[in-house]
């Protein structure tokens, strides 16, 4: 699984603005007193290829505006929700941040920081994943999942010709992400009467995790035709037991994101399909929505769909896919 640490700024300008935002070390103040407006920006772990981009485009957003600070700050694995809460209550009794950006790595267990946030004044814009409850304004920047992995399930269904044996590798039980992208599997699986889920199981969004459980199920089902995989620790370690078996290209796999070993892997044919998200225009769409809730009391819809592309061997090389596989704020993605 491959993990990016850290990326300059310089460069990042779209329309001749120059960004200097980064990773800022706050300590008080805030707009009110003539200082900058300062947002917390937490996805759900930090240097995964996903989260990376959606960094870019938070900080591109940034950049066009006035005034305003982006501190960019997350756990290191999308499992730690007991790590991320106390980061976010850490942030939050600073008192610094006039808004709060955030992925929920849990919907129930999130749900009290968005309400302390609230209760003292600090706006919250959700990306990616958000709470449970989700408080009707406090607006959700994220894919539509369901919708995303209902045409994935329908792409794995022409591959195998509407019939065969699939395993499902899902990621986090319990987060919102993965269950949208659950249901929507599911969905699209009950259109394909000839398909089959013959197993099931979590990476715990681990890359090893991912490899032990799918060699665990091709010991049990031999004749299994088809993975589809919900995120990328998922994808990735999906693919290698299928190359350790000699099998690639005969198991059709499925999966979200697009980091570069699953690009790879998709033009040598041992993924079969990728959804590609838009994390740029998320974390762009994310910070946009704060800084209009701070300043203007500008509220956003409840749900904004960032969009989600399929993506095969055979469009991977287009211009509007190589945008969203390598956005930048001189070049974003649509």
């Amino acid at each position: 699984m491959k993990k990016v640490l850290t990326a300059a700024c310089a460069a990042l300008s779209l329309f001749a603005s120059g960004c200097s935002v980064g990773v800022y070390q706050q300590s008080g103040g805030g707009e009110q007193q003539g200082g900058p407006l300062r947002l917390a920006v937490v996805p759900k772990a930090i240097g995964f290829d996903f989260w990376e981009k959606v960094r870019v485009g938070a900080e591109c957003a940034a950049s066009k505006q006035p005034g305003v600070q982006v501190h960019w700050d997350g756990v290191h694995a999308e499992s730690d929700v007991s790590g991320q809460q106390s980061l976010l209550q850490d942030l939050l009794s600073q008192g610094s941040y006039k808004g709060l950006v955030y992925a929920a790595t849990d919907a129930k267990a999130l749900a009290d920081i968005t309400n302390t946030a609230r209760s003292q004044g600090t706006a919250v814009v959700n990306m990616d994943s958000g709470t449970d409850p989700q408080p009707p304004d406090v607006p959700v920047f994220a894919t539509n999942n369901v919708a995303a992995a209902e045409q994935a399930t329908d792409l794995l269904a022409r591959q195998l010709g509407d019939r065969g044996r699939i395993a499902f590798i899902e990621f986090q039980p319990g987060t919102s992400t993965n269950e949208t992208r659950a249901q929507g599997f599911k969905q699209g699986l009950a259109r394909h009467p000839g398909m089959q889920l013959v197993a099931q199981q979590s990476s715990e969004s681990e890359y090893n995790k991912a490899l032990q459980v799918t060699q665990d199920i091709l010991t049990a089902h031999p004749d299994l035709n088809g993975i589809y995989a919900a995120n990328e620790p998922s994808v990735l370690g999906a693919a290698e037991a299928v190359r350790q078996a000699g099998k690639a290209g005969k198991i059709k796999i499925i999966g979200w994101d697009t980091s570069d070993g699953e690009v790879q892997a998709l033009r040598e044919g041992v993924i079969t399909g990728l959804i590609a998200q838009n994390p740029f225009r998320m974390g762009y769409a994310s910070v946009n929505a704060a800084i209009d809730e701070v300043r203007h009391r500008q509220g956003a819809a409840q749900h904004t769909d960032t969009g989600a592309t399929l993506i095969t061997k055979d469009n991977v090389d287009s211009p509007e896919v190589q945008k969203i596989l390598h956005p930048s704020c001189q070049n974003p993605p649509a």
